[in-house]
């Protein structure tokens, strides 16, 4: 692993295309060293699927990934956050309805946080003029791993549930 490895937190849904996108995409030497799908940003101690999918918890379902910044940027897994999902449906990706399906990015620094807000203000602008973004950008949490069958689910299961919405979007680049 990488010496100078940072973490990005993101939520986007249905964590198991999440993972997959990102792993596909970043995965093989461009830039992608680790991703976990897991629980944050909820108040429960040690929460795991079946207390999440309760919606008592205020965990969404979340990806942690471990990036070498030397090869790709943070603000380049932002954009392609904002590509792969939907950010303008409250707490919901396609069919998957609740809090724990929220659109957030979890900043790790003020310097993630200025970039998260600054990529979120210009999506705003130039990719969703007519509707609102409603993902949220808060401080990162304890982040709990998610049981052992999530991890890598989708290539373990290649004809497994993968949400309707995660998929590529060919946006044109933000501009300054």
């Amino acid at each position: 692993m990488s010496s100078n490895a940072q973490k990005a937190t993101v939520a986007a849904g249905c964590f198991w295309g999440v993972e997959h996108l990102y792993r596909k995409h970043f995965g093989d030497g461009k830039g992608l060293l680790d991703a976990k799908c897991g629980y944050t940003g909820g108040s429960t101690e040690d929460p795991n699927y079946k207390l999440v999918c309760s919606g008592t918890t205020g965990h969404a379902e979340a990806l942690q990934i471990t990036f070498d910044p030397s090869v790709v940027t943070y603000r380049q897994l932002i954009e392609f956050f904002y590509r792969m999902h939907d950010p303008t449906t409250a707490d919901r990706q396609g069919p998957d309805v609740g809090g724990q399906y929220r659109s957030a990015i979890f900043y790790h620094d003020e310097e993630q946080e200025r970039i998260a807000r600054e990529i979120t203000d210009k999506v705003a602008k130039q990719w969703f003029k007519d509707k609102t973004v409603t993902t949220r950008i808060e401080p990162a949490a304890k982040f709990w791993e998610a049981e052992e069958y999530h991890q890598l689910y989708l290539t373990k299961n290649p004809s497994g549930y993968e949400c309707p919405s995660h998929f590529l979007r060919n946006y044109p680049p933000l501009s300054d």
